[in-house]
């Protein structure tokens, strides 16, 4: 069982919302870093050991340079990830760039910034080449295929557009050491959310495995080995969190009899969390504007799945209470909905909550990842700000709420200013024609 916690009183809570007026996300500082070291602690015994915090998840340089002070690296996959990398602080081997489709002047960046570049397709590889150079360290994506399981957000490896088959390792890995590089990494991500102990374990023996047929069949040493992300968090209060020493002692297991005795060691290991790091931390803070009776009893909150659309997109489960009210029975039954115009936007459904009146602050649990970084503007909603909760107790908003201004700021006003002009000086007898070709 997870305890589902917010760290601020209702009383605190609203007087919060006089200064930051809902919705917002709120992060724990205290809460991200105490979790950063512990993960770090379970994965001493592995040399070599970096986790590249996923910037996907919470792409936030406050967040990133809090990570980057606590050790942990990022994982990037877009160039505005990797600018974010650097506004944190973090170049070289601190940052691995993983992406797909990518575009030339994306990985020209990369190679700015020293990145371990990490690519997802044999054809990369004369792309790379013409387009910004082989490195000396250079990483490959392995798509294990029918070979290993994926989970329900992930999908099946088969089906996913991610990464080289296993034949294409083998002959990828001699080319790029013909084109020039010297050292290699080899990595998998194969799963989203989940919190099966085994599942990761036998990630980690399938990549060690993998990395050891390498060496025998090219004659390539791999240096490290990245397992990638996908470890989930206890959305629901029944789920157990995944215990990361058990975890690092079950491959510590694998890598002792797969890893040694094929030469490897030392090699190196990495992982890059994302969800797991922040995603406990962070809550979404709406307050309650409506209810509504018709066929179901609904709460109409002023946050919308424009804020949050994970519970939309794949009908995930996040946790809500109501502050102050974290004790009361949990006697009504809701539609919990934001005011987008479409029917998915809901929060929860039918969900058994406390009594909720218009005016109450409803905490929505486990959002600090893949929550405000998925966030878009659909109907014209503006995206809420982000407030970190500092160790010491004081509050900072670390970006601010969208305007209309910010809405409007991509249109080319003088262009639209030239095509009304345009439009009025038009005779009206061509209007007209126009009109009568339509």
């Amino acid at each position: 069982m997870s305890v589902k916690t917010f760290p601020l009183s209702r009383e605190e809570l609203e007087a919060l919302t006089e200064l930051y007026p809902t919705p917002f996300y709120l992060y724990d500082e205290r809460g991200i870093r105490e979790n950063a070291r512990a993960i770090l602690r379970a994965f001493t015994a592995f040399p070599g050991f970096k986790e590249h915090f996923a910037v996907k998840a919470l792409p936030n340089p406050f967040v990133l340079r809090i990570l980057a002070e606590e050790g942990f690296g990022a994982d990037c996959s877009s160039a505005p990830e990797l600018l974010l990398a650097e506004m944190a602080g973090l170049r070289g081997e601190d940052i691995m760039f993983s992406s797909n489709e990518t575009p030339a002047g994306e990985y020209r960046i990369a190679r700015r910034l020293a990145a371990v570049i990490n690519l997802d397709d044999f054809t990369h590889i004369e792309f790379l080449q013409k387009e910004a150079g082989i490195p000396e360290l250079i990483s490959c994506r392995y798509n294990p295929g029918p070979l290993k399981s994926g989970n329900a957000i992930i999908g099946r490896p088969e089906e996913a557009k991610y990464g080289f088959t296993r034949e294409q390792l083998f002959d990828g890995y001699p080319l790029l050491r013909a084109k020039g590089a010297k050292r290699f990494g080899l990595h998998t991500m194969v799963a989203s959310n989940e919190l099966s102990l085994d599942y990761h374990i036998e990630t980690g023996r399938m990549i060690f495995a993998l990395a050891a047929e390498i060496k025998a069949k090219t004659g390539v040493r791999i240096e490290f080995v990245n397992l990638g992300g996908g470890v989930g968090i206890p959305y629901k209060p029944e789920d157990k969190a995944l215990d990361y020493q058990e975890l690092s002692k079950g491959l510590e297991e694998a890598y002792r009899s797969i890893v040694i005795p094929a030469g490897l060691a030392p090699l190196g290991v990495r992982i890059e969390w994302g969800r797991t790091v922040t995603g406990p931390y962070g809550w979404l803070v709406s307050r309650a504007l409506h209810t509504k009776h018709i066929y179901r009893d609904y709460i109409g909150l002023d946050a919308s799945m424009a804020d949050l659309m994970r519970p939309a997109l794949y009908g995930a489960y996040h946790h809500i209470t109501v502050a102050g009210k974290e004790n009361a029975p949990a006697g009504e039954c809701y539609d919990v909905v934001g005011s987008l115009c479409e029917n998915n936007d809901k929060f929860a459904v039918r969900r058994k909550l406390p009594r909720i009146d218009p005016g109450d602050l409803v905490i929505i649990h486990d959002a600090g990842a893949h929550g405000r970084a998925m966030g878009f503007n659909y109907n014209g909603k503006l995206r809420c700000g982000e407030l970190l909760l500092r160790s010491g107790g004081d509050v900072m908003q670390i970006r601010r709420a969208e305007t209309a201004e910010d809405y409007f700021a991509t249109l080319d006003m003088r262009a639209l200013a030239d095509f009304e002009t345009e439009i009025k000086n038009e005779p009206a007898g061509l209007k007209k024609a126009e009109m009568g070709n339509c």
